[in-house]
């Protein structure tokens, strides 16, 4: 299978699955900017490499002698293929039955190119074989069914080693689990391949290079011209179309004139065209900084613009914030939803945080998933502009992730126990919900570092985010664990 991937096939995948979403299914009922190809962060050029290596001992006598490894494959091909569209974006780039250390040699070099190892142990008595494959110093996962084997009692111990350092365990026989496997594959494979544009005047060339260095994504400045000039190549029907599709849609429009959201709508769709025309996936803008002062301004307001990226499957991020950026492009890897950039405030009494923001996604199951309700408001701490306030899921499981520097992710988890709304709720920002912490929140709070900005996206993705960062070498912590 070739490791490239046409825009037909990205066309078939469903947000829920291959996390990899393009074209037409992500702009139904928007209108589209003309000629974009745009595709979601990591997926812009080729499928998520993954060796897929059958392991196992022609004398074991687990699970049982004379085991069939032919027929133990031939099983494996229809679980996978029980999990449809989850590996429509996986090219299995090596996919081979090995048996002894030497086999795992003459297939080294093609390990080379790869995102990540996938480990499937068929017998006992794979300990040397194991060793040969981490001796490639790839991300792996090995998957074990019971009664593959014993060598599960010394992976503890060679995890600690430095050649396990890289090595996950999936001890299970929920074949679901495969699909579990590849995320952090997916995540690493999204943030090499993932280009951002930041609109700014400000310098971020250290930051650019470290991030480059560590993970492959790609940064790039634009400045106040470009934006205006593709604001202006928008023509005024799409404009308007664009207009009419969120006013429709909303359930109220308090603040905001259709003026104001006909400007912002129209930078939405000159956000889209830029992203195209430089093949990128993610951008942001210092909208509370060197965008926004007296002699340098946009030309409208671009909350509707960045809400509508994430929408799509791609990324829109406020503030210039390239942090959040890079959380962003990780934990959509992860889980294929959008994050959502939060300035937090404390309740003790509830043991809560609330996470609020001017800027949402109306989309956080994904480009394909529900839309949740939502009125057009003015940005709060502006009292201008237009901004969508999002209304969440009750009941839902979060994470809440900030990726600092090249070696520390801090994060935690909780449920959305409210999601104020209305005026009698009119303060802070517009998008708010209110997250009951897995833990403690004065924990939390007592624990807080690096600025207000954290991503937060749905589901409990702490298992694959540590994951990832065991792979990346990258340190993690529950900022609301007690000691």
């Amino acid at each position: 299978m070739s490791g490239q991937i046409n825009r037909r096939e990205f066309l078939e995948l469903t947000a829920g699955s291959a996390m990899c979403f393009a074209g037409a299914g992500l702009f139904a009922g928007s209108a589209r900017a003309a000629g974009t190809k745009l595709i979601s962060p990591g997926c812009r050029r080729s499928k998520v490499k993954v060796a897929r290596i059958y392991m196992g001992t022609k004398g074991g006598l687990w699970p049982k002698p004379k085991l069939n490894f032919q027929e133990e494959i031939g099983f494996y091909n229809k679980q996978f293929a029980k999990l449809g569209t989850e590996m429509a974006d996986v090219d299995f780039a090596v996919d081979s039955l090995v048996t002894s250390p030497g086999e795992v040699k003459q297939i080294k070099d093609k390990l080379k190119d790869i995102d990540g190892i996938l480990v499937i142990h068929l017998s006992m008595g794979v300990g040397p074989v194991l060793s040969e494959i981490l001796s490639a110093g790839k991300p792996t996962a090995v998957f074990a069914t019971p009664y593959s084997g014993h060598e599960w009692s010394s992976w503890g111990d060679l995890q600690k080693q430095p050649t396990g350092a890289k090595m996950e365990c999936f001890l299970t026989s929920d074949y679901s689990q495969l699909a579990t496997a590849i995320r952090p594959f997916r995540a690493i494979h999204h943030l090499r391949e993932a280009k951002i544009l930041n609109v700014t005047t400000q310098s971020f060339k250290p930051y650019a290079d470290q991030m480059k260095a560590k993970f492959g994504t790609e940064m790039k400045p634009i400045n106040l011209d470009a934006v205006v000039k593709a604001y202006n190549a928008i023509s005024d029907e799409d404009a308007k179309a664009e207009t009419e599709r969120w006013i429709k849609g909303a359930e109220a429009v308090i603040e905001p004139g259709r003026n104001d959201i006909y400007k912002s709508c129209k930078l939405a769709l000159a956000f889209e065209n830029m992203l195209a025309a430089e093949d990128a996936t993610v951008l942001t803008v210092d909208c509370y900084g060197t965008m926004w002062d007296k002699t340098i301004k946009l030309p409208a307001y671009p909350c509707v613009g960045f809400c509508r990226l994430n929408d799509m499957g791609l990324g829109g991020i406020c503030e210039s914030d390239l942090r959040s950026a890079m959380t962003h492009i990780l934990l959509q890897g992860l889980t294929g939803k959008p994050g959502f950039i939060s300035d937090p405030t404390v309740d003790e009494s509830t043991d809560s945080i609330i996470l609020a923001h001017c800027m949402s996604s109306r989309k956080m199951e994904g480009p394909n998933g529900p839309q949740s309700p939502y009125k057009l408001r003015t940005v709060h701490e502006r009292e201008d502009g237009v901004t969508p306030q999002s209304q969440m899921r009750k009941g839902q499981k979060v994470t809440q992730a900030i990726l600092i520097g090249t070696d520390l992710v801090l994060y935690f988890t909780g449920e959305i126990i409210d999601t104020p709304v209305g005026m009698e709720f009119d303060r802070g920002c517009r998008t708010k919900i209110t997250v009951k912490v897995d833990g403690d929140v004065t924990t939390l709070w007592k624990n807080w570092s690096n600025g207000l900005h954290r991503q937060t996206v749905y589901g409990n993705v702490a298992k694959e985010l540590g994951q990832f960062c065991r792979y990346m070498g990258v340190k993690m912590v529950d900022e609301a664990a007690k000691a």
